[in-house]
């Protein structure tokens, strides 16, 4: 293999391999985007086809010449020294495989791959809502909850690379909601764009003058926009998800003493109607003088977050 030395060029092409989008962007030093890429993921068998996918893409952004590294970003768990996913539920095809060799294989430049939700949180440190600090928890509310954590500038990724499971923290022992990992009571079947829907369903013939009433294939965004008209069925669905979500991130409070707790995600929409009830439960739960040091922001790059934390990872890789 050989691999093109283009380091005096200086532009990282990112990319964010989800369920259902492949994102992309090049992007410099500074964080300029310069080229962006969206379309669906290729929902295949062979991880070869993904290989393809984003290789195509590349092309699409210009080619190799100019880019001096790709970097990776992937809902799954991850060894990012051997550049292996070792687990991604949602794209099963890449379970095992050498993604990151793959791509430096098909190119000829060097390619590095990490999980999404840690690329964010380094996003939102380099770029977002996070600028100056340097101990942070990131949570991202989507389909899932996801997270990352950065300790003294530092990401932690766990012994096995699958640190900050923050949403498969439990939060209801007793009564918990099975979750798809196995698990019940997790942070995920409460506070997810998924459990919204869940809960809203639940609970709505308790609800029956609601406007939500007779209306079929519910959304989280649509749950949200009736809490904004005052919705009393989304409303609830909303205090309660504020509720266990305050839970989660008081116990992370706890724990590690962050500066700053970043929360981003499609929910994070639904900002102004759960913020007051998870503020409640960290100001109850959390201790009082952690809990009076934290910063809770949203998230200010949004669904570029991950583009540029892998933009980030690979400046400080040293592989440009």
């Amino acid at each position: 293999m050989t691999i093109v030395d283009n380091k005096k060029h200086g532009l990282i092409f990112a990319a964010d391999l989800g369920g259902t989008h492949l994102r992309a962007a090049t992007v410099d030093q500074k964080g300029k985007i310069h080229f962006r890429f969206k379309q669906n993921t290729p929902q295949v068998k062979d991880a070869n086809a993904i290989v393809d996918a984003i290789v195509a893409a590349v092309h699409e952004a210009g080619g190799v010449e100019g880019i001096s590294a790709v970097s990776l970003v992937v809902p799954g768990t991850v060894n990012v020294q051997e550049g292996v996913v070792v687990k991604a539920p949602n794209l099963p095809c890449l379970d095992g495989f050498r993604l990151a060799a793959a791509l430096s294989e098909k190119l000829g430049i060097p390619a590095i791959l990490e999980n999404d939700a840690n690329a964010a949180a380094v996003g939102e440190m380099w770029q977002g809502a996070a600028v100056g600090c340097n101990t942070i928890i990131c949570v991202t509310l989507g389909t899932g909850v996801g997270g990352g954590i950065i300790l003294d500038g530092k990401l932690w990724r766990g012994v096995d690379g699958a640190a900050a499971e923050i949403g498969h923290m439990c939060v209801d022992p007793f009564g918990g909601v099975a979750c798809t990992c196995g698990s019940r009571g997790c942070l995920e079947v409460f506070a997810s764009a998924t459990a919204i829907v869940r809960m809203t369903r639940e609970a709505s013939p308790r609800y029956p003058d609601s406007i939500l009433q007779g209306q079929d294939n519910w959304t989280a965004e649509m749950i949200f926009e009736a809490g904004q008209q005052g919705d009393e069925l989304a409303l609830e669905i909303f205090r309660r998800m504020g509720v266990y979500l305050g839970i989660g991130l008081a116990n992370l409070i706890n724990i590690l003493n962050p500066e700053m707790i970043v929360i981003g995600g499609g929910v994070v929409n639904g900002w102004d109607l759960f913020e007051k009830h998870m503020h409640q439960q960290i100001e109850e739960r959390a201790f009082p003088l952690l809990a009076a040091r934290v910063k809770i922001e949203r998230a200010r790059c949004g669904d570029d977050a991950g583009l540029l934390g892998a933009v980030r990872l690979a400046l400080l890789d040293r592989i440009t």
